[in-house]
């Protein structure tokens, strides 16, 4: 059987952890254009050093209806969900043959390491450190137990892996709701995903809601102060402010330059305030 195809006989499933708690994980879910399952999965305080974390689960087999590899999948899910946010998004897979996760971060190169499905470890250890790295694990603790996982061990498969995976992940803070285990098979990750509380379906519903979303997403990434809200306002008012001045200074002095430069600052600065008044709208 083919080692990469992921369609044997065994279960296969995925699913998608983010560093945010699902109201901010929401709108950019939308983006990947599927039926997904969200809930929130972290300590039941909340309270983790790390903030709080969502897991999202496929409600659909996207691995069969595009004929790709449940890992290359996943890894490009990881990818749409990571650009243009402040979170990390980490992929779970597994099939047949392999098991294995995918880290996300920004527009960072995406790190990854990979088991076959007896637990034979088949990454790279330098993986592991910049994962651990970018997820601020401890360098000394959490190194330690993430470096056991790529030693071979007779007794741990690839299942055992994801899950040596997931208790280290618990120190910060990150607790998979009961029945969405690594190693499931797909339909009942999905059921279970169902009936959690607090979880909520995700659907594609069409290109004005999907530009709504990228919207959110960006209002809600670093520049989003910046783009809507008090200091948008402020922003923007102060750049029409200074294009009029400028503008009327050109225009005195006959200067078509400064004249073009002060209705720049007077478009953007219009053009911002009326998009912070319509999204307060919506």
């Amino acid at each position: 059987m083919n080692a990469t195809s992921g369609y044997g006989s065994g279960p296969v499933g995925a699913l998608l952890l983010c560093g945010a708690e699902p109201e901010a994980v929401r709108p950019a879910a939308h983006l990947l254009r599927e039926r997904l399952l969200l809930a929130p999965a972290c300590d039941a305080s909340g309270s983790a050093p790390a903030g709080r974390w969502s897991v999202v689960v496929p409600e659909g087999k996207p691995w069969l209806d595009d004929g790709e590899p449940v890992d290359r999948v996943l890894a490009g899910w990881a990818t749409a969900l990571a650009v243009g946010v402040t979170w990390p998004v980490l992929a779970l897979w597994w099939d047949a043959d392999r098991t294995g996760f995918t880290l996300a971060s920004g527009f960072r190169r995406q790190v990854g390491y990979e088991w076959l499905a007896d637990g034979t470890p088949v990454g790279e250890d330098e993986a592991m450190r910049t994962f651990a790295a970018r997820l601020g694990l401890d360098p000394v603790l959490d190194m330690e137990s993430l470096a056991a996982l790529t030693r071979p061990d007779p007794d741990a498969d690839g299942r055992a892996r994801l899950l040596g995976l997931m208790a280290v992940l618990s120190r910060l803070g990150v607790v998979l709701p009961a029945g969405l285990s690594p190693g499931e098979p797909a339909d009942r990750l999905r059921e279970a995903a169902r009936v959690q509380p607090g979880a909520e379906s995700v659907e594609w519903s069409g290109w004005r809601d999907a530009v709504r979303a990228e919207l959110d997403v960006v209002e809600s990434g670093p520049v989003g102060p910046w783009v809507r809200g008090p200091r948008a306002r402020l922003l923007n008012g102060a750049q029409l402010a200074a294009g009029v001045a400028l503008a009327l200074w050109g225009l005195r002095r006959r200067s078509g330059g400064w004249a073009f430069a002060g209705g720049v600052l007077v478009a953007q600065g219009a053009l911002g305030l009326a998009y912070d008044r319509l999204r307060a709208r919506d």
